[in-house]
Parts: structure tokens; sequence; C-alpha cells
């Protein structure tokens, strides 16, 4: 992060969040990153100063994520939605345009279907809630039974560039985007405390055997503000049908897919990504 960019902190519910801000002036933005091993500056690096030039920008660690604290608690995305809406509250934010990435794009439906009058508009990317496949079916139920496969995971991250370029690469679909200070950012985050805790909890409550059981679709014609969904082709995460599915059934929604692009769009193909996002929030 640069100067422009300050690091802060704030309470919400006894537990303290990390969060980068920046921007003077302009409406505000929120952004929520995804999940695994994710934090502000990773998911959104590549954003937060570009859209700070017309707005003033907010971008937490979630709850179990990064550097904020990191609990034995149960995490779901009904918790983190309550968290997120608290940290509104705590740094004063009544109302904001948001745009959330992976996990953090199905908090940011929950969101916009929990406190509508908070959310101006709404982009979610390459998100969670708009459809229950797994991505690997059966297999990701079984593993999200059981947190040693996670663990061991999130130490071969923390060791081994090598392994944490080939998981990254596995998330894109140009090899050139996992870029080295993208691979120190991920094995930075892996080698902190309880790394890891907070996506093992919320898989566990979010896989069930029969797919994800956040699920939106046959709500979507109850949300009130502009949505965007924006996808890759070549997500192998979600997939890109749910976002153009999405689209339709929000009233003033529309969808935007990226050809030849996999699930990390916004670190992927950075400049369309914030050039769309300055135009969809202004």
């Amino acid at each position: 992060m640069t100067e422009t960019v300050e690091r802060r902190r704030t309470d919400v519910g006894g537990f303290e969040l990390r969060y980068l801000r920046a921007g003077e002036s302009g409406p505000p933005v929120l952004l929520l990153h995804g999940g695994q091993i994710d934090a502000a500056h990773v998911s959104w690096g590549e954003a937060i100063e570009p859209l700070a030039e017309e707005h003033r920008v907010y971008v937490p660690d979630l709850l179990g994520y990064g550097y904020s604290a990191t609990p034995d608690v149960p995490y779901s995305t009904k918790r983190h939605v309550s968290v997120v809406e608290g940290f509104m509250d705590a740094v004063d934010l009544e109302r904001a345009g948001v745009a959330g990435t992976s996990m953090g794009g199905g908090i940011g439906i929950g969101l916009a279907f929990r406190s509508p009058r908070r959310v101006s508009r709404l982009a979610a990317v390459s998100s969670h809630g708009l459809g229950r496949e797994l991505p690997n079916g059966k297999l990701t139920y079984l593993l999200s039974r059981q947190g040693a496969t996670n663990r061991v995971s999130v130490a071969l991250l923390a060791r081994s560039r090598a392994v944490t370029r080939a998981g990254l690469e596995a998330l894109v679909a140009d090899p050139a985007s996992v870029t080295p200070e993208l691979i120190d950012q991920v094995q930075e985050l892996a080698r902190l405390p309880n790394a890891g805790r907070g996506y093992r909890s919320w898989r566990k409550n979010e896989v069930g055997p029969r797919g994800f059981r956040t699920d939106y679709t046959d709500r979507l014609d109850g949300l009130e503000m502009p949505t965007l969904f924006v996808h890759g082709t070549e997500d192998e995460v979600f997939p890109a049908r749910w976002s153009e599915r999405a689209a339709v059934r929000v009233e003033d929604g529309e969808s935007w897919i990226l050809e030849n692009c996999g699930h990390l769009v916004a670190r992927e193909r950075p400049e369309a990504v914030n050039e769309r996002l300055l135009e969809f929030f202004d």
C-alpha cells in the first residue's frame, strides 16, 4: 500500500477489525474480499487507489481473515453480513456503493437484502450466493466436513512459493497475472496465527450435501438497487452462467462477462475492472 491508503482499526461486537481507507471526497464505496486465504489488500489491492480518485473507499479485513481478529466462533454468510453492517456503523458509513468478490459478493448481496437503504449500488464479482452447484461435487462436500486438509494446504502455502503460485494460477486464466507481489501477500497471510480458521468454519456452514446453502437466486427480483454482476468465462469456482442468470432476475441488473478470465477478476484484469466500477458507481 502507498501513503495514500491508510491502515486503520475499529471495534465491531467486541472484536477488532482492521481496514484500509483511501479517498477524501466523493460517494463512499465499500469493498468486500473473498474467502480462503484473503484480505482487503489481496482481492482489492489494484482497485483501491483508482477508485479513491473519485470516492471515499473502505476495505475491511473480514472477521476471521487477514489482520482482523480471528475468534473461535462459527462463521457463516449471515454472520459476515451482520459484522459488515456493524463495521458500517463503527466507521459512520450510513450508505455506500458495495462491491464484493467471491464470498464477499454473497455477503454484499446479503447486506443488500438485510439493509437495502444502506446499499446504493451493488457489484457482485465472481460471486458466491447465486447457485447451489459445488465446484467439485461430492468431493467439495466431503472436504468441508473436516479441516485437516485445509490446515495442511495453509501450511504448504506458508512454506512454498511454488505451491502458492500453483494455487493462484488455478484461479486465473492468465498465469502472468500471478505476480511476485501477489504471491508474497498470500504467503504473508498464510503465516499469520489462525490462518484459514474463518474459511474452514464458513465452508463447513455453507456447504451441504445438496450444495451451497446460501443461494439468493429465487429472491433476486427483490433487489431494489442497480446491480452489476461481473464474471470471468474461465471461472472454475463459480460458473459465469450464475451471473448471467442473476442479471436477468434483477429489475435493474446487468451482467459483464470477461472472456478468457478466471475467478480472480479484479487481480487478473485490474484496469478494465477499475474502469467499469468507476463508471458503475458514478
